[in-house]
Parts: structure tokens; C-alpha cells; sequence
């Protein structure tokens, strides 16, 4: 079964984007996570159409964050994705005029549903300044 990475990835971008002070090129962030640079700018796209990245052209071009970590939660990145489902389990279709494929849709059905239900609304409670704060170098006293 084929996983969808593209939230993690976005989140692991987003975050090295925060940084550094200067704009990230698409061919940087490719490499960065083993991709094509066009995947890269792709997804740049959808983050910039919602306003949480800009990118600027030419000599010393690239992405760079339009707003702070702690405005982007989780769940506004699954959202500028795409807002797929966050699970790979299907259901089956292929006899839908039995009645027990019909019940054992109906229990997983349920069963997903509220599970995404409560993964979502926790995505909406963490904002990404939170995942950046376990790669701060921590403070010291002198």
C-alpha cells in the first residue's frame, strides 16, 4: 500500500525554512528530500496559494516562509495538500449488494470516520512552531 508523504514532507520544508534567513531553491528542497525539484515547486504552489510561503525569482530566488510557525497548525498544511484522507484503508465495492459486505463497510466506515475525526481536530491544535522547538539549540546560562 502506497503511503501519501506529502504532509510530513511540507511540515519537514516548512520547518527549514524558519531556519534560514535566506530563500530555499526548489533544486535545494529536492534534494533535501530525495525528490524531483518539480514535486518541490508543485507543492510549494498549494502552500503559497494559501499564503503561508512566497517564492522570488532571479539570483539568490527561491521559498521563503510569509508568515510566522506558530499561524500554520497541522491541519492548515493537510488542507493546502489537498485535505485527503489521512488513512489508506479502503473500503470494498466490489459486492455492494451483499448484505454483510454492506455491514462490515458500515463498522469500518464508523470506525475511520471518528478516528480522522479526532486525528484532525489535533492537527488543528498544533501549530508548527511546536515541532520547530525540538531542533532550537537549547538556552544556556553563563
Amino acid at each position: 500500500m502506497r503511503k501519501d508523504s506529502r504532509l510530513s514532507r511540507a511540515l519537514h520544508v516548512l520547518i527549514h525554512l524558519n531556519m534560514t534567513d535566506k530563500p530555499v531553491t526548489s533544486d535545494k528542497m529536492a534534494t533535501m528530500l530525495l525528490t524531483n525539484p518539480v514535486v518541490a515547486r508543485r507543492t510549494m504552489a498549494l502552500l503559497r496559494d494559501q499564503g503561508y510561503v512566497h517564492s522570488s525569482k532571479g539570483h539568490n530566488g527561491g521559498w521563503s516562509l510569509a508568515t510566522t510557525l506558530d499561524q500554520i497548525t497541522l491541519l492548515d498544511i493537510h488542507k493546502a495538500l489537498g485535505d485527503s484522507s489521512v488513512f489508506t484503508i479502503g473500503l470494498t465495492d466490489e459486492h455492494s449488494n451483499c448484505i454483510i459486505e454492506r455491514a462490515v463497510n458500515a463498522a469500518l466506515k464508523d470506525a475511520m470516520d471518528e478516528a480522522e475525526s479526532i486525528l484532525l481536530a489535533r492537527f488543528g491544535e498544533i501549530t508548527l512552531d511546536q515541532l520547530g522547538r525540538d531542533f532550537e539549540p537549547p538556552e544556556t546560562s553563563d
